[in-house]
């Protein structure tokens, strides 16, 4: 029973992973690119589910009820900045989330919630190993299945992928403060 709450959080936390790994995988990227990510992603999640462990008490109650909305904040930016990107038809490269900067923003934004998860993740009753595998696990199968299924559409509507992955960004940042708003998520 205890594996299964485990589970339902992990899955929960790789739902803004498959998300923004949907938007990436719009423009269609490389093998190294989606291993990249997929490291990138469940190595921010299960690195801020440290965090959050290590932080704990006063300030992770504090911090804990306000960390996913400071993620899905930074998803609408970046969402935001593609559309910015995609409308100005610029010369210059899109904003990349498979390296650099891009990355790291991607990453920290699908990671926040892990943060607070992180502050009650000992209360789960099972071993922090444990947990952090499934999480890095459940991660890297939401950046897989989102960036495949991303790559799909992508060649689809390849004209306006980049404005679509924005837009699916805002959305996904939107729609999941909203459920976190409403109780549900």
């Amino acid at each position: 029973m205890a594996f299964l709450k485990v589970l339902f959080v992990a899955i929960a936390l790789a739902l803004d992973v498959f998300a923004v790994a949907i938007g990436v995988g719009l423009r269609g990227i490389d093998i190294a690119a989606r291993v990249r990510i997929g490291a990138s992603f469940a190595a921010a999640e299960m690195g801020m589910s440290l965090l959050g462990l290590g932080l704990g008490g006063l300030a992770g109650r504090a911090l804990g009820l306000h960390a996913g909305y400071l993620g899905f904040g930074v998803l609408i930016v970046l969402g935001i900045a593609m559309i910015v990107q995609a409308a100005r038809e610029s010369k210059g490269p899109p904003l990349d989330l498979s390296r650099g900067w891009g990355l790291l923003l991607a990453a920290l934004s699908v990671s926040v919630d892990s943060l607070g998860v992180g502050f009650s993740i000992h209360y789960i009753g099972v071993p922090i190993v444990v947990t952090l595998a499934t999480i890095g696990v459940v991660s890297v199968l939401a950046t897989t299945l989102g960036i495949t299924f991303g790559r799909l559409l992508g060649q689809r509507v390849e004209a306006s992928a980049e404005l679509l992955a924005g837009v699916a960004l805002v959305i996904a940042g939107a729609g999941f403060a909203l459920l976190q708003a409403l109780g549900i998520a």
